[in-house]
């Protein structure tokens, strides 16, 4: 899982390379080792996280009756299921930067799939918050997935890296819709009755997540020239001073600027999967079936929408810079938020759907879009900044279902669009993220400032002296304005894959 050792000593990878041996392209077919095969790994835990998290949602039609839970017990838990996750994204983040994204994410997927299982056998409104509640700590996997990505993933390929991978992980929010459902229908034709189903469903979930887990666990590799641990005993990875990340990460503030817009993108995002499926249930009179593989169809459209925004960062560094990238993140986002208006304001069935999707690609093409700037905020605190972006998506979730989905104050529609408006107003503070040596949207970089005077910044003449920057000189070098430079490769495959 190390990669091929040449005669002279020089690591050799299948993919090609740049001087931190993160691979410059992404071959999504293939399961190279150690890039690859990371990749993979990453995004189905995350799925299964997904799964599981809103594993409840397409049957609350049914639970409701069950455990005869109120509009407000509904909307508790809505809330429960993605406020656990806040704190837990940014310990990940930490986690991520002292142990490897391996063993954080992998710890706490085993750690939660426990309180999936117990989902069976809730018999109260408290129960049922307390199982949802902490199985979305769960989706704290987002932020190893990110780090995970960014560690093995060149600058110019980061964003299409982190929004592929996101994207498919958040897959599994479109996918329980259709899952559970016909879990559950296939169960009661098997012979149980509709309240014994349901429990029996969330085995299923359970079961993916624990052994996604142990994958992760056994074929995983942190980093491209190996684990942690092995690299820190080696030498080749000095440990870091946890109080100098958190610092460092904390008083970025670009982190809090990705932080608040991520949770008009994320939190949007999450509000629709535990909003969604009950909505159309309930205002157009349709069958359970049917509104899940309508709700089905939001999250799904992240097979292409949020990768297409990482895709899209990319492509704007390339031409533009990290300029681009800020402009690309503003307009779909405020496009996102003007969509999500009109899903509000439309009172028709075939009209809602198709407004729906729409906005769903632009809601996710943003989340993308936010993570294709997120890895070059900072090097030596990318685990904080991941996790502080990844917290807020959660923090916006959590807003804006207390604001207007938690009980009967505003209708659903009416809640979705002052949502609409909040995504619009809490885009704006993109335009004051500036890098001195890249500019922000609307000012040019500061004269003769380069990546290696940002990156250095973060770390004393002391540190300094004892090498402890190296890596985040490798980095700046990669990064020439935001992702636009051409890494040469540190290998040179013969026959290297295809890149996508």
């Amino acid at each position: 899982m190390d990669g091929v050792i040449t005669m002279e000593g020089e690591r050799k990878f299948t993919l090609p390379v740049d001087s931190e041996h993160k691979a410059t392209v992404l071959p999504i077919l293939s399961a190279a080792k150690p890039h690859m095969l990371a990749f993979h790994l990453s995004w189905i835990q995350f799925f299964s996280c997904f799964v599981s998290s809103f594993a409840a949602p397409p049957l609350l039609p049914v639970i409701r009756d069950n455990l005869n839970l109120t509009a407000t017990d509904i909307g508790n838990a809505g809330i429960a299921s993605v406020s656990g996750a806040v704190f837990a994204r940014v310990a990940m983040g930490t986690a991520c930067d002292l142990f490897g994204p391996r063993l954080a994410s992998a710890t706490i997927t085993l750690l939660t799939a426990p309180a999936v299982y117990c989902s069976a056998i809730t018999d109260s409104a408290v129960s049922f918050l307390l199982v949802r509640f902490f199985t979305g700590f769960s989706l704290a996997t987002f932020v190893s997935t990110q780090f995970w990505m960014s560690s093995m993933f060149s600058p110019p390929v980061v964003g299409r890296a982190n929004g592929i991978a996101a994207g498919w992980g958040n897959l599994g929010g479109g996918a329980t819709q259709l899952i559970m459902p016909l879990v559950y229908d296939l169960i009661v034709r098997i012979g149980a009755t509709s309240f014994t189903a349901w429990r029996i469903a969330f085995f299923i979930p359970a079961f993916f997540q624990t052994m996604a887990a142990f994958a992760v666990m056994v074929f995983g590799q942190d980093m491209p020239d190996g684990n942690f641990q092995r690299l820190e005993k080696s030498g080749d990875k000095p440990r870091d001073n946890f109080l100098k990340v958190i610092y460092h990460g904390i008083r970025n503030y670009r982190g809090w600027i990705t932080a608040l817009c991520y949770g008009y993108s994320f939190g949007v995002e999450l509000t629709i999967d535990n909003i969604i499926a009950q909505y159309f249930y309930d205002r157009f009179d349709l069958k359970l079936h049917t509104a899940g593989i309508i709700a089905a169809s939001f999250g799904l459209a992240n097979i292409f929408s949020r990768p297409s925004g990482g895709v899209l960062s990319d492509i704007l560094g390339k031409r533009f810079g990290i300029r681009g990238r800020l402009w690309g993140w503003w307009v779909f986002q405020t496009t996102g938020g003007v969509l999500c208006i009109a899903l509000g304001v439309v009172g028709s069935l075939g009209a809602s759907v198709a407004v729906m999707i729409v906005f769903s690609v632009f809601v996710q093409a943003s989340c993308g879009l936010t993570f294709g700037i997120v890895p070059f905020v900072s090097h030596r605190s990318l685990g904080v900044i991941s996790g502080m972006s990844g917290a807020g998506g959660n923090v916006g979730a959590v807003l804006t279902q207390v604001i207007f989905f938690n009980g009967s104050r505003y209708s659903t529609e009416l809640g979705i669009t002052y949502m609409g408006i909040m995504i619009i107003a809490c885009t704006l503070p993109i335009c004051l993220i500036y890098f001195p040596q890249w500019g922000g949207m609307f000012c040019g970089p500061q004269p003769n400032y380069t990546e290696d005077d940002y990156y250095l910044s973060e770390w004393s003449e002391e540190e300094q002296r004892k090498g402890l920057h190296e890596a985040s000189m490798k980095f700046a070098g990669n990064s020439k304005r935001g992702g636009t430079r051409k890494v040469d490769s540190a290998t040179s495959p013969a026959a290297a894959p295809t890149p996508v």
